[in-house]
């Protein structure tokens, strides 16, 4: 009972108020609770203000990259460096020839690469003309470097446009006249190699003119706008640092592969986690529960590095070599050279997702209202028509909130992914088909990890690391904020 304090007649009694248990309760939980989200808002502050100043230096770095001629030459160093694939290409092509033609194809196979080969050797003039130098000796603020004279560098570059012409039209004669007479193959999987390769040729040759075009209308003095900065970022598809050349910050690569390992986690965690949620909620005995629900739930307490370590040891190698073996012949990027790839990495994620899927796809099944069960018996179907035409279709708003808080957890993951996925920035070569996802790649978590550690506080690089970190940031917040919806549309409905 609260005491009354007494007082003069004109004032009325107060009551003096005690403070119970359960009002300290309230106020840790709730300190707590405030502590976090000002911890959270921190974080949210810090990472704007350290990422956005990128986008002044991004726009600094493409305007002296133009100014100083660089951006002519890699117009050539790219069409260089696209003939050199398509060499490469080729010599694939011949390895697998290699084991599957009869002596006579390879003769004249060996014949039509040597001719293609003598075509490459105007790549080294190409590359020549490009200005492909070594600038490794150079230093940053060497006080006796010469004065350059820019408008007479930059003129002395832009001649190199009309031996650019010359040298491309050369080539792509050459190569048209090789194309017109391909070998003939015996085996079709080396056919389809052989014809992608062909189809690949014929792409490079046909940007060639828009190449010579990009160069006779190139200027160094076209202002740069200030978009460039994000674009470049957010759609660049290179990610180089420390370059004696130029440095480019391009997310692609890393979003692909993140996006990729993901796709391979999901496609492995979610039908084991949420056939494994029906049979514990609707299908095992007690004894087999017991067993099952704790020892599934016991696997999201295997630390990261471990699954990280098994996967280099065990699960890479055995990939790789059931790809060796002749049961898998038939299929068409197989074998495969790399044990660290998208399908490695993807597994082991898909292991750590599974036990976080399980656990929130069973709590849904079970919330299911027992007279929908009861009504779907009545209406004489049996356990298989229940679980799949009122049970499931009941808890589907549960099952995609746990799928999507799978994906999470799967897309922040560092540890594993820099283990186990190669860490090799490019996009993969998605004309392999599903080959692609058996190539090695990087993931934002993992370029964060890996060069946070090396870089200088405030320089461009570091703040381009904590860009990425913000759209990790943006994507997982985008990934729970659907889930919670979910959550909310499925209490709704069975509320």
């Amino acid at each position: 009972m609260a005491e009354v304090v007494a007082t003069s007649p004109l004032v009325a009694p107060r009551p003096v108020r005690r403070w119970r248990a359960d009002d300290f309760i309230k106020a840790f939980f709730g300190s707590n609770a405030l502590i976090a989200i000002v911890v959270l808002g921190l974080i949210t502050i810090f990472l704007f203000r350290e990422g956005f100043g990128f986008f002044g230096q991004n726009l600094r770095n493409i305007r002296l990259y133009r100014r100083a001629g660089l951006e002519y030459v890699d117009i050539m160093r790219d069409a260089a460096n696209a003939h050199a694939a398509l060499s490469r290409g080729l010599n694939l092509t011949w390895k697998s020839a290699q084991t599957t033609e009869s002596p006579e194809t390879l003769a004249r196979f060996d014949q039509f690469s040597t001719a293609f080969r003598k075509a490459v050797a105007l790549r080294d003039a190409l590359a020549l003309q490009a200005g492909d130098v070594d600038r490794g000796g150079e230093k940053e603020g060497h006080a006796s470097a010469a004065p350059v004279d820019e408008a007479a560098t930059i003129s002395a570059l832009r001649a190199n446009t009309a031996t650019f012409a010359a040298i491309s039209s050369t080539m792509a004669e050459k190569i048209r006249g090789l194309l017109k007479t391909p070998p003939i193959f015996e085996n079709a999987k080396t056919k389809r190699v052989f014809d992608s390769w062909s189809k690949r040729v014929e792409n490079y040759l046909a940007i060639l003119p828009g190449t010579t075009k990009k160069l006779a209308t190139w200027d160094t003095n076209a202002p740069v706008p200030a978009y460039r900065a994000v674009t470049g970022f957010l759609f660049g598809r290179e990610w180089t640092t420390a370059s004696f050349w130029q440095d480019w910050y391009g997310i692609i690569p890393l979003l692909v592969g993140s996006i990729m390992v993901s796709i391979v986690a999901l496609a492995i965690a979610v039908p084991f986690g949420v056939a494994s949620a029906i049979y514990v909620s609707e299908i095992a005995f007690p004894a087999e529960k017991q067993l099952i629900k704790p020892y599934v739930e016991f696997i999201a307490a295997i630390p990261s590095v471990v699954l990280g370590f098994f996967g280099i040891a065990v699960v890479g190698e055995t990939i790789r070599q059931l790809s060796q073996s002749r049961f898998f012949h038939w299929v068409g990027f197989f074998p495969i050279s790399e044990r660290l790839n998208v399908f490695t990495a993807g597994s082991l994620l898909a292991l750590m997702a599974v036990p976080t899927i399980f656990t929130l796809a069973e709590d849904a099944l079970r919330n299911v209202p027992r007279g929908f069960k009861e009504a779907s018996y009545a209406l004489g179907a049996n356990r298989l028509q229940t679980i799949g035409r009122v049970i499931v279709p009941a808890s589907l708003s549960g099952i995609v909130s746990a799928i999507l808080l799978g994906l999470g957890r799967v897309i922040g993951e560092t540890m594993v992914v820099l283990l186990c996925a190669g860490n090799r920035i490019a996009i993969p070569d998605f004309t392999q088909g599903l080959g692609a996802f058996f190539q090695p790649v990087h993931t934002m978590t993992g370029i964060i990890a890996q060069e946070m550690g090396e870089v200088v506080r405030g320089s461009i690089h570091y703040r381009a690391l904590f860009m990425v970190g913000l759209v990790l940031f943006a994507i997982t917040l985008a990934i729970n904020y659907g889930a919670q919806k979910l959550v909310q549309r499925y209490r709704m409905s069975i509320g």
